[in-house]
């Protein structure tokens, strides 16, 4: 007697949803998981928006070596708050400088036109801009005349803060996280926990089980990205200046492709230390250098093609272009196409190789 085809893909069709209820109520109940997935981002916002804030421009502090000429120096430096100066003995100047305690070490001369010696660090870019601008009022003090008028005006809008650069990166590091231990671990675990085997038993095919896995962390991803989002505007001013559609877009498309490599990372892992392992493997190259927190723009040109294909780079580059630039989805087919790229690819080998048991 043969199936009736709709009572079968009525049967696939429940089996899709009851393994989504089922994976959204195993969740919620887990206070834990509730916290690394929504509270952990708030957490990273409120402290590097914190220590990264915009801020008045810090004091320089300035050694000026002991000699008659160290007061006028002094004086010289004293007409602006930026400059902490101080008068101290040659040997306690290199010290300091020596210990990062001060980041400029100036010795004057003795002779009728003044002569300035400066001592400081190249490596230490405090350093070196400590050395510009103290030889600048030095040189202003002893009658140096601008050939040129300049007018300084300071610019502090949303969009070009480190908090505006840091959340798209962490939205991005949330997906990943949320695709690889949301996933591949959860799927390890039912696996030691002999659920799959079970599942093995039922009139279900391969494709509900691994589709109810990615649905149900689509349907986790809803309040993940909206209270990251919400905080960082009520908290910090954070601005969107593309296309809501754009950016949800991409968050889509950035959980599907970490779905799918959460999948193919666990089909065939059979132990919790093994699943770990092969996450972190996957996700520390991508920590490093896809520009969660910096730009990945400082490694070597020669690292640039490598990091330039991971998943995670071409996610917070596409995320920053519109949430910061305004940019159409249009001039981001690039990262697009490799984001869709590794998530069908990744999929189609997690079905090829994906094992029950």
């Amino acid at each position: 007697m043969k199936a009736n085809p709709q009572a079968v893909s009525q049967q696939r069709y429940w089996a899709l949803g009851e393994l989504t209820l089922a994976r959204l109520r195993e969740f919620y109940r887990e206070p834990e998981a509730v916290f690394w997935v929504y509270g952990f981002p708030i957490l990273l916002v409120v402290g590097l928006g914190i220590a990264f804030r915009n801020q008045p421009v810090e004091h320089i502090a300035v050694d000026i070596v002991d000699s008659p000429q160290a007061k006028s120096v002094l004086e010289s430096l004293a007409k602006q708050e930026r400059f902490e100066a101080r008068v101290v003995s040659s040997e306690e100047a290199r010290m300091h400088l020596r210990t990062g305690r001060t980041a400029l070490v100036v010795e004057a001369g003795a002779s009728e036109t003044p002569t300035y010696e400066y001592q400081f660090d190249p490596t230490r870019p405090e350093s070196v801009l400590a050395e510009a601008a103290v030889d600048d009022a030095l040189q202003r003090a002893a009658g140096r005349k601008d050939v040129a008028e300049v007018k300084v005006e300071e610019f502090n809008e949303p969009g070009g803060r480190y908090i505006d650069f840091l959340v798209p990166g962490l939205l991005g590091m949330s997906l990943m996280g949320g695709g690889l231990w949301g996933v591949g671990f959860v799927t390890v675990d039912m696996r030691i926990r002999k659920l799959l085997k079970r599942f093995l038993a039922t009139p279900m095919r391969k494709t509900d089980f691994l589709g109810g896995v990615m649905l149900s962390r689509l349907m986790f991803l809803v309040p993940e990205v909206l209270v990251l989002l919400v905080f960082a505007r009520l908290a910090f001013g954070v601005v969107i200046y593309g296309s809501l559609l754009a950016v949800t877009f991409l968050i889509l498309l950035g959980a599907v492709t970490f779905a799918g490599l959460g999948l193919l990372v666990a089909s065939r892992a059979k132990t919790l230390e093994a699943v770990s392992g092969l996450m972190n493997l996957v996700m520390l190259p991508m920590w490093l250098l896809s520009g969660i927190f910096f730009s990945s723009d400082r490694f070597p040109q020669a690292a640039q093609p490598f990091i330039k294909l991971l998943p995670l780079t071409a996610l917070n580059n596409a995320l920053r272009a519109v949430m910061q630039e305004g940019a159409s989805l249009a001039s981001q087919l690039p990262e697009i196409g490799l984001l869709a790229a590794w998530a069908v690819v990744t999929f189609v080998l997690a079905l090829k190789l994906f094992r029950w048991v």
